[in-house]
């Protein structure tokens, strides 16, 4: 077989070139410190490598997670450590105050005097933020602060139930705050008492005010409980002369407790055990303007019309209600108009009483305000009244009564705490050394104390609570670096470049290809030019 000298020449260009390449590859692997540098060279491993790098890539978003998480609840254990040692004082304190027989006016005005920077302390403390600027007892809503208020009028809660969560693993999630209401303001309360509020649509500006509230008398209030008590601002006419006046009614049923009762300005108001304050200056209501229909509103009356032999109807309707009126017996003037309307023996005067309306000489008058509507009579209907009977006939007249600025006054099992030391300090304040005023005294603080050893129980539970997730969190933390190390072993093993065994496969390779560069310097030299 001949062998030409441009075959001869391909294969050791080629045998050299596929020499170099496995050279430059090695010096690649080792560069990198892998031996895969592209799936193609391992598509098994490559696989398995992309795997594991995505889970690496998750296990150090969720190591971040739980340093997040650990950080909130840390914050927060911290601000409920604060929280526990302020209600301490607050229980040292009130044990001091029970000494009523010792104490004068000005060592309780004292010790209320630090009770209230204790409870502007705390509500720092409740409106904490946490690293990303979030209130960590607002639930969800955590962008504006969770509790506000003052010592007269109560704290509220602006927040919701709401816990934000973190994730930390693929299917476990962490809480990393803790609702505000159920921390410090569902507080099972020692007694039954009372929660104030002012209604959102009051108008007076500045706002009124309605104090936080004591109960005085426990069992007269344990009598009225569990009904909510609506304090409405009347109309200044009801009092003579006229004034500020207030009518206090049960919300359910609408009996009055109090009517009419004239308003002074930080005044204690005391009924059905309970005693508050309202401050500043509520805006009034205003009196209903009846609503009428006079009788010969709309024709000139004709008489007589005798409904003896045969009785006739016209329908009043107020407010969606209608009664039918009866026209019976001979009627000669308004005398008997009056006298047939008003019969009790026909049945109209109770059809009057059940729509609130009252008739005299002049014509209809509904004293609630409501405008009526007469109809569905007949002409001899509209000849007695004057009215049109027959077609429709209005009033338009009527105005109802606008109530003015409302208080409530609600039943409640729950005390917060910050509601707690509020009326520990306006039960000092307001102590005057009398018999009367020691016993009122020595029944808030019994209260107090036990609200506050109920609050102590609501604040270490959440700890508890929060000292498990940072159990949990630790032992998710130690899997998570546990399963990092070994996937990272794994990848190393499966990516990672053995330099031994390459620096040996590249001093082979070098080997190979200075071989055959050897062997084609040799072999380029058989040919007939070299002979000649």
């Amino acid at each position: 077989m001949r062998i030409s000298s441009l075959q001869m020449f391909n294969v050791a260009r080629n045998s050299m070139a596929e020499a170099n390449r496995d050279i430059m590859r090695t010096q690649e692997e080792m560069s990198a410190g892998k031996r895969i540098l592209t799936p193609a060279d391992d598509p098994v491993a490559s696989t398995k490598i992309l795997q594991l790098t995505d889970e690496l890539a998750n296990i150090d978003q969720y190591l971040k997670n739980l340093d997040i998480a650990e950080n909130n609840l840390t914050l927060e254990e911290s601000i409920l450590d604060s929280v526990v040692n302020i209600i301490h004082r607050v229980e040292e304190i009130a044990v001091a105050a029970g000494n009523t027989a010792a104490l004068t006016d000005k060592e309780y005005k004292a010790l209320a005097a630090e009770v209230s920077a204790r409870m502007d302390e705390m509500l720092n403390l409740l409106n904490t933020r946490n690293a990303n600027g979030d209130y960590i007892f607002g639930g969800y809503k955590s962008g504006s602060e969770p509790f506000a208020g003052d010592a007269f009028s109560g704290f509220q809660y602006r927040g919701d139930d709401g816990q934000q969560y973190i994730k930390v693993t693929n299917n476990t999630k962490i809480a990393t705050t803790d609702s505000g209401k159920s921390a410090f303001l569902d507080v099972q309360s020692a007694n039954k008492t009372i929660e104030t509020s002012a209604s959102p649509t009051n108008t007076s500006n500045p706002p009124a005010k309605i104090s936080v509230g004591q109960v005085v008398s426990q069992k007269d209030y344990d009598a009225f409980y569990p009904e909510d008590i609506v304090i409405t601002f009347n109309d200044d006419g009801a009092l003579s002369p006229p004034g500020k006046n207030f009518t206090a009614t049960e919300r359910t049923t609408g009996r009055v407790i109090v009517a009419n009762q004239p308003y002074v300005p930080g005044d204690e108001i005391v009924m059905k055990g309970v005693s508050i304050r309202i401050s500043g200056s509520p805006a009034s209501g205003s009196q209903a303007v009846p609503a009428t229909r006079a009788f010969g509103a709309d024709v000139p009356p004709s008489f007589p019309v005798d409904f003896s032999g045969n009785s006739e109807t016209f329908s009043i309707t107020v407010g969606g209600r209608t009664e039918r009126l009866v026209l019976n017996g001979n009627i000669t003037d308004v005398n008997d108009l009056v006298a047939n309307l008003t019969s009790t023996a026909n049945g109209n005067a109770a059809r009057l009483a059940r729509l609130g309306i009252q008739v005299d000489f002049q014509g209809f008058r509904m004293p609630a305000g409501v405008n009526m509507t007469i109809a569905y009579g007949s002409a001899n209907a509209d000849a007695v009244l004057g009215l049109n009977a027959s077609t429709g006939s209005a009033s338009s007249d009527g105005v109802q009564a606008v109530p003015g600025d409302q208080f409530f006054i609600d039943s409640s099992e729950r005390q917060g705490i910050l509601t707690t030391l509020a009326r520990f300090k306006e039960a000092m304040e307001s102590f005057d050394g009398s018999a009367e005023g020691k016993t009122k005294l020595s029944d808030v603080i019994a209260s107090t104390l036990s609200n506050l050893s109920n609050g102590l129980t609501s604040v270490v539970n959440v700890q508890t609570k929060i000292g498990a997730r940072l159990n949990v969190l630790e032992g998710v933390r130690d899997l998570h670096l546990d399963t990092q190390l070994v996937n990272k072993k794994i990848v190393s093993q499966l990516r990672d470049l053995d330099y031994a065994e390459a620096a040996t496969r590249l001093s082979q390779q070098s080997l190979i290809l200075q071989a055959a560069q050897q062997s084609f310097i040799r072999v380029s030299r058989l040919n007939l030019f070299d002979r000649l």
